[in-house]
């Protein structure tokens, strides 16, 4: 089942990412993806075995970006994560990705949610998030959709992604070009991924990264990956105009010169951040009040309790000093010799 497509009401200036060419990109990539989807499965099964380890059931779940329909191809072999799902719901941006997979399926934009509040038990997100403009705003309405006590697991790109490329493409430019233009979109680091969720209202936040390195050939067939996923550059303020060849030879000159190992193949880094959080729920774990504390720390370190702004004990005549306290007045200063 395809639905019509619910798309941001949003006007398109003052934003990071084109998403009307994000779906075209998709669109061109449908043919091609499933033959390079290496990453969206190593992704896609880690999700897997994360499902695996949570001991309760989610009946209505959403792949939100499901590309192809790889995580419910994934998720309907074995046992394990299957038989916590009851039904999943698959969406994406383009609905030629969409019909290259089965069951229940909607078009959507990640940036505008066409879902009821308090509706899903899980969300899952794979390799999607990071061409989201507003991503603080897309958290919260992932967080409003989710029922109380519902899960959100995601993986996104960040932290040092394609910074051989970056380098490359930008000292390239440089050089023959006189000047600098965007070419790979800025990743948001782990850290700042954790306090997003937060910020969005989820309770008991995780982050954690898994990075991997891809090792061609050539820059080339690294490009001829990316164009293949439809992870080419995205960007409102990319320059419109193709690149030229000399400039071109002139980064792949550079990667290999940089880059390069002993084998003369050159690394690419992908740094995949997996983020996950619940919908606060009275029965979740709470931290305890101030002042509820049963055991007292003084006990557990074994030296005397005392009370907020008592003075330390004074030592007995001639003893010596603690290490790091400063010399008495008068004192002659400590020979280092």
């Amino acid at each position: 089942m395809i639905a019509p497509m619910s798309l941001s009401p949003k006007t398109e200036h003052n934003k990071l990412f084109d998403r009307t060419l994000l779906r075209r990109r998709r669109t061109r990539a449908a043919t091609s993806l499933p033959a390079h989807d290496f990453l969206l499965a190593r992704v896609i099964g880690d999700v897997s075995d994360r499902l695996a380890d949570i001991a309760r059931p989610f009946p209505l779940a959403l792949d939100l970006g499901c590309h192809h329909g790889l995580a419910a191809q994934t998720l309907g072999e074995g046992e394990r994560p299957a038989a916590k799902i009851s039904a999943l719901i698959q969406s994406d941006i383009s609905p030629a990705l969409l019909s290259l997979g089965k069951g229940l399926r909607v078009a959507a934009d990640e940036e505008a949610l066409p879902f009821k509040p308090a509706s899903l038990d899980l969300i899952l997100s794979a390799l999607s998030l990071h061409w989201v403009n507003d991503l603080p705003g897309t958290l919260v309405q992932i967080r409003r959709t989710l029922k109380p006590d519902g899960l959100f697991l995601g993986a996104l790109f960040g932290g040092e992604t394609l910074h051989e490329l970056r380098t490359a493409l930008g000292q390239a430019e440089v050089e023959c070009d006189g000047g600098l233009s965007p070419r790979v979109a800025p990743f948001a680091d782990i850290r700042d991924l954790g306090q997003l969720l937060q910020r969005a209202g989820f309770a008991l936040a995780v982050t954690d990264v898994d990075r991997v390195t891809v090792r061609y050939d050539h820059p080339l067939a690294l490009m001829a990956d990316l164009r293949a996923m439809g992870e080419t550059n995205l960007l409102f303020d990319r320059r419109r105009t193709p690149l030229r060849r000399a400039t071109l030879a002139r980064a792949c000159e550079i990667y290999h010169e940089k880059f390069a190992g002993a084998d003369g193949r050159i690394p690419a880094t992908f740094d995949i951040i997996h983020i996950s959080g619940w919908r606060p729920h009275e029965s979740q774990q709470q931290p305890l009040r101030p002042g509820s504390a049963k055991a007292r720390l003084a006990d557990a370190l074994g030296v005397p309790e005392r009370e907020t702004g008592d003075k330390a004990l004074p030592q007995p005549p001639g003893s010596p000093p603690k290490p790091g306290s400063p010399p008495k007045p008068g004192s002659p200063p400590k020979n280092e010799n």
